[in-house]
């Protein structure tokens, strides 16, 4: 009796173990992994900080996806490098280009046609500066409020005045700056000196006293007198801040004779 012969099926050779592939695809794996636990720590704390950094992290997610996806379905480990090599080329353009638009330079918008322009206001401690310092601070504070021609002309034979300048309504305004303490309010003889050059000499239409102090009761019925006008800590701080106006601006211009007309004759 014969025994049927059993059929064997041919044994296909295997794929022959290549070391460098393999370590290859671990270490780009490892590589995939540290991606992923690097954007699971930081992607709450980007998230709120830079937003944009959000792309970055979700590319790493899907290189991470890459890597797992070639690893099941058996690709080369060639075709696994230049795939994980496209996209960390493109996170790392896509990183670049936010890292342009955060440091490109906001251009603030031009004004509207017509609209005024808001006025700066710097809050100063006056009393903390020098005296030349404190002459400068009321040089600006009569720039920034519209006045031409300012100049702190302060110094020795500057009788009496400090700055100078003209008012918007084409005054002239004389100024002295006393920097005082607040224990040294400013006297009557400091107004008597000031009143004897800023009409006659400085020719003045608006005289005005600035102090960082306090005047004194009898300067300032010599202030009244005369029409000095006197700008104490307060209302220097007021001015400086914005809160009140120029002091030269509630002054009336000087009433003046009116010339007779031509021809007729003044009796």
């Amino acid at each position: 009796m014969t025994v049927p012969a059993r059929r064997t099926r041919p044994i296909r050779p295997g794929r022959r173990f290549d070391l460098r592939a393999t370590a290859m695809f671990f270490g780009l794996a490892a590589v995939g992994l540290c991606v992923v636990g690097w954007a699971l720590r930081m992607a709450f704390d980007v998230a709120e900080r830079r937003p944009a950094w959000a792309v970055v992290l979700v590319l790493g997610l899907v290189l991470a996806g890459i890597v797992h996806r070639s690893g099941r379905s058996g690709l080369s480990a060639r075709r696994l490098a230049r795939r994980t090599t496209g996209a960390l080329q493109e996170a790392t353009a896509t990183a670049m280009e936010v890292l342009e638009e955060e440091r490109a330079p906001v251009v603030p918008a031009a004004p509207a046609p017509g609209a005024e322009e808001a006025v700066t206001v710097v809050v100063v401690d006056h009393r903390e500066l020098s005296p030349d310092e404190f002459e400068q601070a009321i040089a600006e504070l009569c720039v920034r409020d519209g006045c031409a021609d300012v100049e702190v002309v302060g110094g020795a034979g500057d009788l009496g005045a400090d700055v100078t300048a003209t008012a918007p309504d084409g005054r002239r305004v004389v100024i002295q700056c006393k920097r005082y303490g607040d224990d040294n309010k400013v006297g009557s003889q400091d107004l008597q000196r000031f009143g004897g050059t800023c009409f006659t000499v400085h020719e003045a239409d608006v005289a005005v006293l600035v102090t960082t102090s306090d005047f004194t009761e009898p300067a300032t019925d010599y202030a009244a007198q005369c029409g000095i006008l006197c700008v104490n800590e307060e209302r220097l701080r007021e001015w400086s801040e914005g809160l009140a106006p120029a002091p030269w601006a509630g002054v009336p211009f000087a009433e003046e004779e009116a010339a007779p007309p031509p021809g007729r004759a003044v009796r």
